[in-house]
């Protein structure tokens, strides 16, 4: 009996050894197998000196001069970090509560959680920490599909959940998963996503915002909330769930907010959406050849994509949204009576004038071979010329620019590519741009209609003819070299400059845009009504070298010929240049080169770049003071006296479409400008803290209005400067100044011209009469 029971108690003793030595040995190979990984043997692991700097793509971000994000410059990740500080509680809390209750319990790896996701398999809730989440993020993302690399890689993600939770504190490691992980739609990190998602910034997140971005970590390709609505609300209400099951909400706020839609303000950060489009793409120019300048420390080159970088502009959020809502008021109304007159029944040549068939077939082959179809198929797909041709002329889906309802769109359409470009061709484009006259400060810029589809910038890569706001220029050589008075009479009557006299071999003898000659006009009212033979007669006595002299001094780099008609505007400047010129005279003489970035900054704060104000004296304050008095007459009573206009518009302005009440009261200082045939529309605006320009037209001189009515710079330009600066007008944070442009202290020219009567209809003006004026 004795003999059985040492027997079964000997049987039993083998297994509880077997029992241990395979507990022991299960144990060893855990951490064989924790000690081979850390080795790096099954892959290679995160050192000490990158654990420490944790490398992510970081965006460059651009900074408004009111603190507002106007863009980024990314290839793959639109990535902007921010601090623990900067998130929201019931963002953390959010998260917490769906991705690791146990957060700050652990340190990296849960071992409860671990267990039940074993016991378990995983149908209870998965075992992987925050801490885990982001070691995935930062160094493996991608998930093998071998069980052995699965184990192998989740060994070395608790490896590095645990140097991490070392390494940083826990509100260093939930801020970093934040910024780390790909919302989709262009939004990497939590900023990006707060932005694109509901257009605000992370700290203004709502609650139920919150849950429905962590409720997006599960997997963000299938909780999309632009292509899958239903199942990310449905997630989202789970996150708001677990929220009340840990007590971060109570049962009323998660029953009310789980009824609630998603609520998307979808606002796309793509370098062809968004605001200021036009100034970034000038922006990213500018950066590179910063970049190409100005190395590392180390001597290795910036990386605008990836390095983090932040740009201070110039740019005022405020204007910039201003500015751009002003054009696209103006250029949808502008735009529809142009349709309006250019159907097949009213122009044959739509939207051409006086070019024969001929013409238009050559115009059309030359755009097709700028075009960015053109551009692949030639050195992309090596087709030849023939069979490019060909395509232009097959039917092809396509998203097309439109109007609709005053606002720019897209409409999904068949059309044929070369039918296509006859169609852009009908759109007046426009370039716009506000300054601060004092510092050179650009506070808009609006480089045309939408960038998506005319991505040309009209504000400094644009060149036109100036029409009319090229005279200023005339009368302000004048009247530096000369002396002469705003009241200072000249007759209204034909008048030539003979041949060679200035290296024309012709006579130059312009004609009054009216036809209309007789009596006399002072230098106020011949500017305000743009009178040609009056700038003529100065622009004979200062020559045209003196006025190129003058306007080179004011920052104008384009080439000018020396002939007298250049008087008139026949020369071709950008919106950039006349803005920057005209800002002279608002500051007292003294040309302020426009500036677009004020500092650049790395990713920690250190300034790389401070931008240095280049200014020069061009022409007095006495001088500059009495042009801006000259260009006050204009708005007073000349083409821009619309701008004074109150009260609701007559028919006349109805019939015109662009003719808008403004009422303005406050001194304004401005000129219109129209070139030949109604191609081009300007108009120069300035109060004494703001110049702003505006230019109108279509790609070809060729597509313009029939008449002046409609063609001219007071009805194309002018009302887009009328709804920005009403509008800057209506913010009162901006301080857009109602005051007098400040006179200097010892002024010895008269621009009081009101003892005379004028008489403006026949041309009458008196005033006084210069001595060396020969009639």
């Amino acid at each position: 009996m004795a003999s059985k029971k040492q027997t079964a108690t000997q049987d039993f003793s083998k297994y509880v050894r077997w029992f241990w030595m395979a507990f022991v040995g299960g144990i060893l190979f855990i951490i064989l197998l924790f000690v081979l990984a850390s080795w790096g043997v099954f892959g290679e692991m995160p050192d000490h000196t990158q654990l420490e700097n944790l490398k992510s793509n970081l965006a460059t971000e651009i900074i408004s001069s009111d603190g507002k994000t106007l863009g980024k410059f990314y290839l793959n990740d639109n990535r902007t970090p921010l601090s623990y500080e900067e998130l929201p509680k019931n963002l953390v809390d959010a998260l917490i509560a769906t991705e690791d209750a146990r957060f700050y319990e652990h340190s990296g790896v849960d071992a409860f959680g671990t267990l039940r996701a074993a016991v378990f398999f995983g149908k209870k809730g998965g075992a992987s920490t925050i801490s885990q989440q982001l070691a995935k993020q930062l160094f493996h993302r991608r998930e093998n599909a071998n069980i052995v690399e699965k184990l192998s890689q989740k060994v070395r993600e608790w490896i590095i959940a645990i140097r991490l939770e070392r390494q940083y504190t826990k509100e260093e490691i939930i801020a970093q998963y934040f910024n780390i992980y790909d919302f989709l739609n262009n939004a990497d990190g939590i900023r990006s996503a707060a932005r694109i998602y509901f257009g605000k910034e992370p700290k203004d997140l709502e609650l139920k915002e919150s849950a429905m971005l962590v409720g997006m970590f599960k997997n963000s390709s299938l909780f999309n909330p632009r292509k899958r609505p239903e199942l990310t609300r449905e997630r989202r209400n789970v996150v708001l769930a677990q929220m009340e099951k840990y007590d971060f909400i109570d049962k009323k706020v998660k029953d009310s907010l789980q009824k609630t839609e998603l609520d998307l303000n979808y606002n796309p950060e793509s370098h062809r959406e968004g605001i200021a489009t036009y100034f970034r793409t000038y922006l990213d120019g500018f950066m590179k050849d910063w970049i190409k300048n100005n190395p590392k420390p180390d001597g290795t080159k910036w990386n605008l994509y990836n390095d983090g970088l932040k740009v201070y502009t110039t740019i005022d959020s405020r204007m910039q949204l201003y500015a751009e809502n002003a054009v696209e008021q103006h250029m949808a109304r502008l735009q529809a009576e142009f349709f309006k007159q250019n159907t097949p029944q009213r122009n044959p040549t739509a939207p051409f004038i006086d070019l024969s068939p001929e013409e238009i077939k050559v115009l059309l082959k030359g755009a097709m071979k700028q075009s960015e179809r053109w551009r692949k198929m030639k050195y992309d797909l090596n087709k030849s010329e023939k069979e490019i041709e060909a395509s232009f002329h097959k039917p092809t889906e396509m998203a097309i620019f439109a109007y609709r309802k005053g606002k720019a769109t897209e409409i999904d359409t068949v059309m044929k590519p070369i039918d296509s470009i006859r169609y852009y061709k009908t759109f007046l484009r426009t370039g716009m741009m506000a300054m601060e006259p004092q510092t050179g400060h650009v506070k808009a810029w609006v480089g045309g209609i939408n960038y998506r589809h005319f991505q040309y910038d009209m504000v400094k890569q644009g060149r036109r003819q100036v029409g009319s706001t090229f005279k200023p220029f005339v009368y302000a050589a004048a009247i530096d070299q000369l002396h002469y008075s705003p009241c200072d009479v000249f007759p209204d009557t034909p008048f030539c400059i003979e041949a060679n006299k200035y290296g024309d071999p012709d006579d130059w003898c312009p004609k009054n845009s009216d036809g209309k000659y007789g009596g006399t006009r002072t230098l106020k009212n011949a500017l305000a009504n743009s009178v040609n033979t009056v700038t003529a007669r100065l622009m004979d006595k200062v020559g045209p070298k003196t006025v190129i002299d003058l306007v080179k001094k004011l920052g104008v780099e384009s080439p000018i010929p020396e002939v007298p008609s250049i008087a008139l505007g026949t020369a071709d400047l950008s919106v950039y240049e006349m803005v920057g010129a005209y800002a002279a005279f608002a500051n007292k003489g003294v040309y302020t080169k426009p500036v677009m970035v004020t500092t650049i900054e790395d990713k920690n704060g250190t300034v790389l770049y401070q931008f240095k104000p280049e200014t020069h004296d061009v022409i007095g304050e006495e001088p500059a003071y009495v042009t801006i008095k000259l260009l006050q007459g204009v708005v007073e009573s000349g083409s821009g006296a619309r701008l004074r206009r109150t009260g609701p518009p007559d028919q006349f302005y109805k019939d015109i479409i662009t003719g808008y009440p403004y009422g303005f009261t406050n001194p304004i200082a401005g000129k219109t400008g129209t070139t030949q045939n109604q191609s081009d529309g300007w108009f120069m605006g300035m109060v004494p803290n703001l110049v702003t320009g505006v230019w109108v037209g279509a790609e070809d001189r060729s597509a313009h209005f029939r008449s002046i009515l409609y063609g001219q710079g007071a009805s194309m330009a002018l009302p887009i400067w009328g709804v920005f600066m009403k509008s800057c007008y209506n913010d009162k944070t901006l301080n857009v100044s109602t005051e007098n442009f400040e006179a200097p202290a010892n002024l010895s020219i008269n621009v009081d011209c009101s003892t005379g009567s004028g008489n403006y209809e026949d041309g009458n003006d008196s005033g006084n009469v210069p001595d060396d004026l020969t009639f």
